[in-house]
């Protein structure tokens, strides 16, 4: 039998749709340059750099790594490329974006910030510096399927992980109720203070796309948001 959650008139709920957070503000930092984002060919191949990427957005395809040839060159944004930095090559991703490699194959990770353009390679997708591949276990084989998310920018990690937000209150009483009754339908809920608000939370999801679709399985309502 289906459950449903009831709410006292009392109680104030904000609901809205799904949005996305973005990395923006790509000409930032000093090594960032305007020409990293105009569109360029390579091998008669065109590409289009993205000005912005949705914190969670995802790609799945072949990793390769570059070391001593290139060691000390400059990268696309200007800076020199250091072998045993993590960094690594996208063809579009904006500069600076950072972004966790999983190696398909070991299951291990690792987190790089984009400083320079490339594979191009048919296939390809990500070039990684020479400690990020020997993290994951790419030095040794050259090349590996892999998944990368976009996790932050300039540095720094935006999510550990994502949650759905459900609801937000004037009064924590009013959170609390609603948290309880969501664990009681066998959701793990999180009640946290953002401003004037107490916010409810479904917790626990590791990917943007993993709470996505647990969001829409569950016909839920709410944001989705890095914790």
């Amino acid at each position: 039998m289906k459950k449903t959650l009831l709410l006292t008139a009392a109680t104030l709920v904000l609901f809205t749709g799904c949005t996305e957070r973005y990395v923006t503000e790509v000409y930032s930092t000093p090594g960032v340059k305007k020409g990293t984002q105009k569109v360029y060919s390579v091998n008669g191949n065109v590409y289009y750099p993205k000005k912005t990427v949705p914190i969670g957005w995802t790609q799945t395809g072949i990793a390769s790594w570059y070391g001593p040839n290139f060691h000390g060159k400059y990268t696309s944004n200007g800076e020199i490329y250091n072998m045993y930095a993590f960094t690594a090559a996208h063809k579009t991703l904006p500069m600076d974006t950072m972004v966790k490699v999983t190696n398909l194959n070991n299951g291990k990770s690792v987190i790089v910030r984009i400083n320079d353009r490339g594979p191009f390679v048919k296939g390809r997708i990500i070039d990684l510096s020479y400690v990020a591949a020997k993290q994951i276990g790419v030095d040794r084989t050259g090349t590996a399927p892999v998944r990368i998310t976009v996790i932050g920018f300039k540095g720094k990690n935006y999510v550990n992980g994502y949650m759905i937000q459900v609801g937000a209150f004037l009064h924590k009483g009013g959170a609390e109720y609603t948290a309880q009754k969501y664990r009681e339908l066998g959701y793990n809920t999180s009640v946290l203070k953002k401003g004037d608000f107490y916010k409810v939370f479904i917790v626990g999801f590791k990917t943007y796309s993993e709470a996505k679709r647990f969001k829409l399985s569950h016909k839920l309502n709410g944001f989705i948001v890095g914790e």
